[in-house]
């Protein structure tokens, strides 16, 4: 089993048999996700393509046109101020 120590700055150097596992290289983002069943983190790459982002907002009910963007971004940057 690999481990790790946790430095007074709160960082954690991933193995490298664990990098190799999960494909990360130098930059790439991991995530701690908690396991409800066992109460245990679980460290996954946090790679997503950005084809998984289609579907999280719908389609307008109607189109909009740049014209009609254009005006709520500044109606919106006016009311900010």
């Amino acid at each position: 089993m690999a481990s790790a120590t946790v430095t007074s700055k709160g960082q954690v150097t991933i193995p490298v048999d664990v990098r190799n596992r999960l494909g990360l290289s130098t930059g790439d983002r991991v995530e701690f996700i908690l396991n409800e069943e066992t109460g245990h983190y679980e460290v996954v790459p946090a790679i997503h393509s950005v084809t998984a982002l289609k579907g999280i907002i719908r389609k307008p009910a109607k189109p909009v046109s740049i014209e009609d963007m254009n005006t709520a971004i500044a109606d919106q940057g006016a009311s900010a101020r």
